[in-house]
């Protein structure tokens, strides 16, 4: 149905279905524009499915898409099916001075050359870049004349110079932002009859010189390129600095220049993945920043969960089209799809839905989600009584809604769960929290239009006209818990009430809305396929274990681990053991006693000490003494 299974992804994180010999918006391979493709029938040799092997191959040469950064391949479950995906090198090729450039990171940064030599005649001509709205591009100083090229404001670019007659300044001003982060290119010219400049495709800008006077530029100085005298320097890039007729090496000398860095590739194209989950990068002159407009994260990576938490009976409603739209209005615009973040809202008839946000309840039934219409058709993302999800759609054509019910899962359980809802046509992909994705299809008598989507409601749902029943139901007391990230195509409808900006109008709450990400990170630990869970009976690769050999040498050389520990442990102690028994005994030998005399004839050892010792009999005796007291 025209929907690829495969794409790749390029700078600024957006896919592309183009391929090589192919070009941006077409959907085919080089074959296809060719039209020689396997089967006629298709527009890429791959997509003849033979069983001989055929090959898509090309240039990708769409440089604003390029590096290319990754690659999904779909369609891969079937049997007998194989692809082969390589990426080659990136080639650059044209002249090299036309993107000699230098970067210049701070407003007093600058790269000096020998005096420029434009004494009747300059010409001179460069490009630039920058998210500053002014600054200095280059200047040349004499005793009083001098040249001057400069950023004035964020729609001017003014010429200025003196030959002795008096300052003479050349302003272009631009209809729109010169401070953009892109490309623009200055031309300016001067001689002795004249002087010029323009800017872009802008009408060009002459002046002319005074018949009688000064012709000659005399300059002395040397020529500073970003910034000079104290003035504000320019910050960003410039290439393709020439000179009358001479390109000026910018990336040579920004080699040994503090606060200009050669070159000017962009911080996008090396960290540019870093803005996370559909974060744009956007360029700055001196780094980068992340553009979250367009997710329900926030934070400067892109990566910092937007949620709420609802109390009982509170509910936000956002309304798809701005307040005192008339239907009329409706019908002659085009929403979803405006590349203006400001103004997004739904286009009046949606044949495919992207649904993401993150919720934890501990009470049931409730509404989590529902999307109202102008018609009859509506979305619902419910907790039965049960605690189990359902998702219900209902877009005509049949007398019931279409149900998916996730009955083996309570999901009231207060813990943080993640749920993502694709749909396409009449397929719909629903993932909850790690587990694999499941695949539903709406009833053949079902229509795949979601017509006129007229507001979300988060919580409950309190809308005009005929409601659900199920949903009328559920919708008593409502729902008590957190709820995060919600992001509906490219509304985020939490955040647009948590952080202010135009689209806040969009916005009605009923009760307090306080932030919280207690509803941010799924808990649920993704379960173990069959074939590498070891407890599964039905696994054929898996074996109980001691079952299996594998088994068993793990075990043996375990124990051999700590045998060898113990083994260890015990010489240590033997080695001590030995160590203290030889310093008790280290002084075994002779040795003489000094036995009172006498002891040969005593009874005891304690009569010799006795009858040795004349002072003993008295002391003896004292002690003896009783004294009453």
């Amino acid at each position: 149905e025209g929907n690829p299974y495969t794409w790749w992804v390029g700078k600024a994180n957006e896919k592309h279905y183009y391929w090589g010999g192919s070009g941006p918006g077409i959907q085919k391979c080089a074959c296809g524009i060719e039209r020689n493709c396997t089967d006629p029938k298709y527009y890429c040799n791959c997509d003849a499915d033979y069983k001989q092997w055929r090959k898509d191959t090309g240039m990708l040469s769409y440089k604003e898409h390029l590096p290319v950064s990754q690659i999904v391949v779909g369609d891969i479950d079937r049997p007998g099916s194989e692809a082969k995906v390589s990426v080659g090198p990136v080639r650059c090729q044209g002249d090299r001075n036309y993107w000699n450039a230098a970067s210049f990171v701070t407003s007093s940064s600058y790269l000096h050359f020998s005096t420029f030599q434009g004494e009747t005649s300059a010409d001179i001509s460069f490009y630039f870049k920058t998210s500053a709205s002014d600054g200095v591009f280059l200047e040349n100083l004499g005793n009083t004349d001098f040249i001057k090229l400069e950023l004035k404001s964020a729609t001017e670019v003014s010429f200025s110079f003196d030959v002795g007659n008096g300052p003479v300044e050349i302003v272009v001003r631009s209809p729109n932002q010169l401070n953009d982060d892109q490309w623009h290119r200055v031309n300016a010219e001067r001689n002795v009859k004249q002087a010029s400049l323009q800017v872009d495709q802008l009408p060009l800008e002459v002046r002319k010189a005074p018949t009688e006077g000064h012709t000659r530029l005399e300059l002395y100085s040397q020529l500073y390129v970003g910034a000079a005298g104290g003035q504000r320097g320019f910050l960003g890039c410039i290439r393709s600095l020439r000179m009358n007729g001479v390109t000026l090496d910018l990336e040579e000398r920004a080699k040994v220049t503090p606060g200009v860095k050669p070159g000017c590739s962009g911080h996008c194209t090396s960290y540019g993945m870093y803005c996370a989950n559909g974060g744009k990068c956007v360029e700055k002159y001196n780094g980068y920043s992340c553009d979250c407009s367009r997710t329900a994260y926030d934070g400067p990576f892109c990566i910092k969960d937007v949620g709420a938490f609802f109390e009982e009976g509170m509910w936000l409603r956002y309304n798809f089209h701005s307040p005192g739209t008339s239907m009329k209005d409706l019908v002659s615009r085009t929403l979803l799809s405006s590349p203006d973040t400001e103004t997004i809202e739904p286009d009046l008839n949606l044949n495919k839905e992207e649904l993401s946000f993150s919720f934890s309840t501990t009470k049931s039934p409730c509404v989590l989600l529902y999307i109202s219409s102008y018609t009859q058709d509506f979305m619902a993302v419910l907790v039965k009584p049960s605690g189990n999800l359902q998702i219900r759609y209902s877009l005509g054509g049949t007398k019931e809604p279409y149900n998916i019910d996730v009955d083996h899962r309570n999901m009231a359980n207060g813990q943080p769960h993640t749920v993502n809802i694709t749909r396409n046509g009449r397929d719909i992909v629903l993932q909850l929290d790690h587990y694999p994705p499941s695949s539903y299809s709406l009833p053949t008598a079902s229509d795949i239009q979601f017509n006129s989507p007229k507001a979300l409601f988060l919580g409950k749902v309190i809308e005009i006209g005929k409601i659900d029943q199920d949903i009328y139901k559920y919708n008593t007391p409502g729902f008590t818990g957190c709820l995060s990230r919600v992001q509906f195509n490219q509304i985020a409808p939490l955040k647009a009430a948590l952080r202010p900006t135009n689209v806040s109008s969009h916005v009605h709450i009923e009760g307090e809305l306080v932030e919280s990400n207690c509803g941010a990170s799924p808990l649920t630990i993704p379960p173990m396929s069959a074939a590498t869970d070891p407890w599964h009976l039905d696994s054929a690769s898996a074996d109980f274990p001691y079952n299996g050999q594998a088994i068993g040498d793990g075990v043996n050389r375990n124990s051999a681990i700590i045998g060898g520990v113990i083994a260890v442990v015990i010489f240590t102690i033997l080695c001590t053991l030995v160590f203290l028994i030889r310093y008790m005994f280290r002084h075994k030998g002779t040795y003489h006693t000094n036995e009172a005399k006498g002891a040969e004839s005593a009874e005891s050892a304690d009569a010799a000490i006795m009858n040795n010792d004349p002072n003993f009999t008295e002391t003896i005796d004292e002690s003896k003494k009783e004294w009453l007291i």
